[in-house]
């Protein structure tokens, strides 16, 4: 049986979106559990299923019940990151690994308004969260949250080849800033360069920005405008030469198919690369949830592969 893959990015939240969704994709729902008539489809979620959206739970409730039922795959994301660490203390001074801040817990506060601090359904799915993998290597195929780089994925396949780590080993890194802890921070956020002076941008949120974030799919360019990515209008990006090459290592032409979320892509919906996509198009806030269909015996990158929840 040849198995293909709805591969689904940042759900934030929102159920309706993603019940929408994998409806379409011809996913169903029979006696409490979701089925599909091709019985070797499977689903692949990018991580990123909290925060934003008001139905935290019922996504991951849906999420983990696929996942035990052998139907579907999960990754970490950013925001599954920033809750282990929101919810994790310093075992030496008990204050959180990440800040509650007001910023941080406003970003955080869906979230929270279902799972309260040392509550112990939060503390269940937060251990769930340590349980997923950073990373997806199907050799004909790849799927990480932001970022694929040979070097952060080396460095945490040297410790475990699956890139699936226990609580303790993210709080342990976090606290020493290692090697391993700037792998995470890569795969999950994605490479980062601080701007020209006085250059800034105000990004999706409202939030002024100092740094961009750096398309590293894009092999063919070569100025801060030409990587600029989740940036609302990049005439506000200066168009002068990038030289920070060391910052950023760009995908390879001859690697296989990498599927990725985190960018908030603005549409029409577009492959801009034949083996580099991403999925997703700001399903946490007014944008559509978008899914890939991808069969391995067909890797070439289509638009017509691609599901939208609304249109």
């Amino acid at each position: 049986m040849n198995p293909t893959f709805d591969i689904i990015p940042d759900i934030h939240g929102q159920y309706e979106k993603l019940v929408d969704l994998i409806s379409k994709l011809g996913w169903f729902e029979m006696q409490g559990s979701w089925k599909h008539r091709d019985k070797g489809r499977k689903i692949i979620f990018l991580g990123d299923f909290i925060d934003r959206g008001k139905q935290n739970l019922k996504v991951v409730s849906l999420i983990r019940n696929l996942q035990s039922e052998e139907l579907a795959y999960a990754i970490i994301g950013n925001h599954e990151l920033n809750a282990i660490y929101f919810h994790s203390q310093n075992p030496m001074t008990g204050h959180p690994l990440r800040a509650h801040s007001p910023a941080n817990i406003q970003q955080h506060k869906s979230f929270l308004n279902e799972f309260p601090l040392k509550n112990s359904e939060t503390e269940d799915i937060i251990n769930w969260f340590c349980s997923l993998p950073l990373f997806l290597d199907f050799s004909s195929f790849r799927v990480v949250h932001a970022c694929w780089t040979s070097s952060a994925i080396g460095t945490l396949s040297k410790i475990n080849k699956l890139g699936v780590f226990p609580r303790e080993f993210y709080i342990e890194n976090n606290l020493k800033k290692s090697k391993a802890y700037f792998a995470i921070e890569l795969l999950t956020k994605g490479p980062e360069a601080r701007l020209p002076v006085n250059t800034l941008f105000t990004d999706k949120t409202g939030i002024q920005r100092h740094a961009l974030r750096l398309a590293w799919w894009r092999d063919k360019a070569k100025s801060w405008r030409d990587l600029a990515v989740s940036v609302p209008n990049t005439s506000l990006i200066p168009d002068s030469t990038f030289n920070n090459w060391d910052e950023i290592e760009l995908y390879p032409k001859n690697a296989p198919p990498v599927f990725f979320g985190h960018y908030w892509m603005d549409s029409p919906l577009r492959v801009e690369r034949q083996n580099a996509l991403c999925l997703d198009y700001s399903a946490g806030a007014n944008g559509p949830l978008v899914s890939y269909h991808f069969n391995p015996l067909l890797p070439d990158l289509a638009l017509k592969n691609i599901t939208t929840n609304s249109i």
